[in-house]
């Protein structure tokens, strides 16, 4: 068994746990690897291992991977799921608009906009989840709480995305408790757009949150995906 399988393994075994003490179905939780600067061969070997969702930060180290996974023989054609969950810049929207299946990171109507105008008409819509500064986290991207539910109903309208929840990486927390009243913030914004009724929130169902260090916490207060880098493949080396 090679360490990538490992690590799958135990993830995927504390995300069962944690989906049984919240008394949650473990198949209500997906879990993304992220598999930033971290190469093809990597991914490949989390794929042989049943990974099929993979995020990425770096947006061109991203494109040039998912090329060379592409060009890999994978196991019965599998069919990989490419998110981006880092920052977006004007000049990065085309690449994410063409190469990606989800933008995790939309956080400004100028970019969700960009986006729409982007996607090539013969790909299936991007996914889109909003990001959220949940904590008021001065070093974090995300919209404001206060003006999350406006720019729903904005990106919602857009042609050629989907919008489909929101997404937060609060400040670490000291402990499972605290861990869990930030992560509660986040569920509750959730919540709250989802019955607001908007048009454009039929798919609505993705609350991205937790990481490889609060995946418990995260899962406790209703992730729906949790986002697991060093966990699957171990420390990385930013060389970048």
């Amino acid at each position: 068994m090679t360490t990538i399988e490992n690590n799958l393994g135990q993830i995927r075994a504390r995300m069962a746990t944690a989906c049984a003490q919240a008394g949650r179905q473990a198949d209500h939780v997906q879990l993304l690897a992220v598999s930033k600067t971290f190469g093809a061969d990597a991914v490949r070997e989390a794929v042989l291992a049943g990974q099929r969702s993979f995020g990425e930060n770096y947006i061109q180290e991203a494109v040039d991977k998912i090329a060379a996974v592409r060009a890999m023989q994978l196991p019965g054609g599998a069919e990989l799921q490419w998110h981006c969950i880092g920052p977006i810049q004007s000049n990065k929207t085309r690449l994410v608009a063409e190469h990606f299946d989800w933008a995790q990171t939309v956080d400004r109507l100028k970019i969700a906009e960009r986006l729409s105008a982007q996607r090539p008409a013969g790909m299936k819509p991007l996914q889109i989840c909003i990001q959220v500064n949940v904590d008021g986290g001065e070093t974090k991207s995300g919209v404001v709480p206060a003006d999350a539910l406006a720019l729903a109903q904005a990106v919602a309208a857009l042609p050629g995305l989907v919008l489909r929840g929101i997404m937060s990486i609060p400040d670490d927390a000291p402990d499972f408790e605290a861990q869990c009243a930030v992560h509660e913030k986040a569920r509750v914004l959730f919540e709250h757009i989802k019955s607001s009724a908007l048009p454009g929130l039929e798919q609505f169902d993705t609350l991205s949150m937790g990481m490889t260090g609060d995946l418990e916490a995260a899962v406790a207060a209703g992730s729906t995906m949790v986002r697991v880098g060093s966990g699957i493949f171990g420390a990385r080396s930013y060389t970048l």
